[in-house]
């Protein structure tokens, strides 16, 4: 598999991965845009790739702090997760 191939993952793909590894991908591509001399046509897939596994980690952030946001202390003094409004804007 090419360095180009590698590098270009379908949106659908990265939807599946925790923030974690998305995060650590992320990581790699930006080290290796700073450390190598690579062809255009691979720092054009590696970029768009990080670009969009920044949007994705930035989406889950998000989604994250609005779950933060939402627990609220019940009644017995325990947290409850409130739903999401859906009328929240989803890429």
């Amino acid at each position: 598999m090419s360095n180009a191939k590698g590098a270009d993952k379908s949106a659908a793909d990265l939807q599946d991965l925790p923030f974690e590894e998305a995060l650590k991908r992320l990581e790699a591509i930006v080290e290796s845009l700073e450390a190598q001399e690579l062809p255009l046509e691979t720092l054009l897939a590696r970029y768009e790739e990080g670009a969009r596994l920044a949007a994705l980690c930035q989406g889950k952030l998000s989604e994250a702090e609005l779950k933060i946001q939402q627990l609220e202390k019940n009644a017995k003094g325990g947290l409850s997760l409130q739903p999401l409004p859906l009328s929240e804007e989803k890429e």
